[in-house]
């Protein structure tokens, strides 16, 4: 490989990675952001949190328009368009009191990290393959959860300061800044590759024409349910946390805020581990010990009482996540001969429905309980996520590597 196409990979991958970054920057400061909107706006916390709907539910329906967007445009030219709007929305969130302006420009955040995150997924995808592809998925995660990390702790700095409920956000365009210029500057590949390997038992089609696409086996479906259930339930702990404990225990606002801020810590410096561990033990065991870490970790958040232990205890949770989405994707691409990008795309749409109805569901469970309520409600959904997941495994035989066709990519300008 000539050191062009080196610099070239590395841009490429770098884009991919920050693509993660915009998307946690945008949901990992809204537990801390609420209350200064809600005081903005005259609105209840509550209220406030509903409109975050229009993100989430804009990043549903960008992940579902992600499985014709990469048809009708390359790659490099989709995340161009993509986070030029991006950028352009998030400043008008810093520049406007509207509601309605509001709910527009964070619909249209949220359509294009949706759009946005498939297409990173499918670039990594494209330019990895057997074990390294699973690593690097999982490091993407590790930047997802260090720029959580790293946002809602600057969302505390500026909310303590007194400054704009949005002001984190700008942060975040600029990032996105950085993920055009990193994408005009660099060519992204391309499959090459029939879509799908033949059904058990079929030819190819004459002429060249693909077979039919296999259905997907069951352990597929249960990791899609796994994965609505997994981000529901880490929005409906990480959201309503910090009001749980400003609220019933001694603790500011900034305290409550900071405790968000080391579970992605945390979670960040697990997923550095967990990078290397899956290389050497598989997807199939990490899956396991994520499952666990994740539904007990959730646990101390809700019962222990103890405020020195609450940043501790949140910075384990996040620990013992061990990179759970991205180890459940890999562990599901085992299932099928050929993962192809479209069950990527699907895997990614079952876990950003859980983070689109995370607003409504979650003020619902409040509006009919308290904080508490929905706290305990987040380890509940660990806990069928775990059984999900467990059934899965029972299920699977995961393909071996050398079964599946060759993928093939070459890069466009």
């Amino acid at each position: 490989m000539t050191q062009s196409r080196t610099r070239n990979r590395v841009s490429v991958t770098l884009a991919c990675f920050l693509a993660y970054c915009v998307m946690s920057g945008m949901l990992a400061p809204i537990g801390v952001v609420l209350p200064p909107l809600a005081e903005q706006l005259g609105i209840p916390v509550p209220a406030a949190g509903a409109l975050f709907s229009w993100l989430t539910v804009g990043i549903l329906v960008g992940s579902g328009l992600a499985l014709v967007v990469f048809d009708l445009l390359s790659l490099r030219a989709a995340m161009l368009l993509i986070y030029v709007a991006i950028a352009g929305s998030l400043l008008l969130l810093r520049f406007t009191d509207s509601a309605w302006l509001l709910r527009l420009a964070l619909g249209v955040v949220g359509a294009g990290c949706g759009i946005g995150l498939a297409g990173a997924a499918s670039g990594i995808a494209l330019l990895f393959e057997g074990e390294r592809r699973a690593s690097m998925l999982v490091v993407t995660d590790g930047f997802f959860s260090g720029a959580g990390a790293a946002t809602s702790a600057v969302a505390v700095l500026f909310v303590a300061a007194g400054l704009h409920w949005a002001s984190s956000y700008l942060l975040v365009g600029g990032v996105a800044v950085v993920i055009v210029l990193l994408a005009a500057m660099s060519r992204f590949p391309t499959s090459e590759a029939a879509r799908v390997a033949p059904v058990d038992g079929e030819e190819s089609g004459e002429g060249g024409v693909p077979a039919p696409v296999p259905r997907w086996p069951a352990p597929v479906w249960l990791c899609i349910a796994a994965l609505f259930l997994y981000t529901l339930g880490q929005n409906s702990m990480l959201w309503w946390l910090p009001s749980h404990l400003e609220a019933t225990l001694p603790m500011s606002r900034e305290a409550a805020g900071s405790v968000v801020s080391r579970y992605w810590t945390g979670m960040f410096c697990g997923q550095l581990l967990v990078a290397w561990w899956v290389l050497h033990l598989g997807a199939r065991r990490m899956v396991l010990a994520s499952i666990f870490g994740t539904l007990l970790g959730s646990l101390p958040l809700w019962t222990v009482t103890v405020p020195a232990w609450l940043p501790w205890l949140a910075f384990a949770w996040g620990l013992a996540n061990f990179g759970l989405l991205k180890v459940t994707i890999a562990f599901a691409s085992e299932a099928v001969p050929l993962p192809t990008p479209r069950l990527i795309a699907a895997l990614l749409f079952g876990a950003t429905l859980g983070t689109a109805v995370s607003p409504v569901v979650t003020s619902a469970v409040v509006a009919a309980g308290n904080e508490l309520t929905v706290l305990r409600f987040s380890s509940f959904c660990f806990l069928f996520l775990a059984g999900l997941l467990l059934l899965a495994r029972g299920f699977a035989a995961p393909a071996l590597a050398t079964s599946a066709p060759a993928i093939t990519t070459r890069e466009t300008p």
